[in-house]
């Protein structure tokens, strides 16, 4: 295991990259195994509109989204967001937030949770949902297990609805 003392570096092509959901990628880049618990950090592309997560928070960890290129909406408790190429995010423990491409453009975002959390097995989950090899209701049922939990608002499904 790596501690906080001890460099890490994660080459690009190295990197897990997950391919099935239709609307974009995830590169699996550094999880707690490999970071001695200190960060969690993926990198996702969204093609044009597609939808990211639904509104969710964490019990545990903030998440800090850096947007790499595009546009990404984004809400945050009961606002909406775009953030552009450079555009830097904070989303502390507990704050509802979700997230998906602006409608017309593509994005790219960084993902890094502290404290780290093992979500790389979620993502997996969700490409397996994607390929057909995995319930959907598996996802809803690994709530507690990633830190992951679903809440329901009606200003996100009103504003990507009205993205369709």
């Amino acid at each position: 295991m790596n501690t906080t003392t001890t460099p890490l570096l994660v080459r690009a092509s190295d990197a897990e990259t997950l391919t099935a959901d239709p609307g974009g990628t995830i590169a699996l880049l550094a999880d707690p195994a490999t970071t001695g618990g200190v960060i969690t950090c993926n990198r996702s592309t969204f093609r044009a509109g597609a939808d990211g997560a639904p509104p969710h928070f964490h019990t545990r960890a903030s998440e800090l989204f850096v947007v790499l290129g595009g546009s990404l909406q984004v809400l945050v408790e009961d606002r909406l967001h775009v953030l552009d190429q450079g555009d830097v995010l904070l989303v502390p423990p507990r704050v509802p937030h979700a997230f998906g491409a602006v409608p017309g453009a593509d994005a790219d975002v960084l993902f890094v949770f502290t404290p780290g959390m093992d979500r790389f097995d979620y993502y997996r989950l969700l490409d397996r949902v994607h390929r057909g090899e995995a319930d959907p209701r598996e996802i809803g049922e690994s709530q507690a297990r990633f830190d992951n939990h679903y809440v329901e608002n009606a200003l996100w499904r009103e504003a990507r609805t009205a993205t369709r």
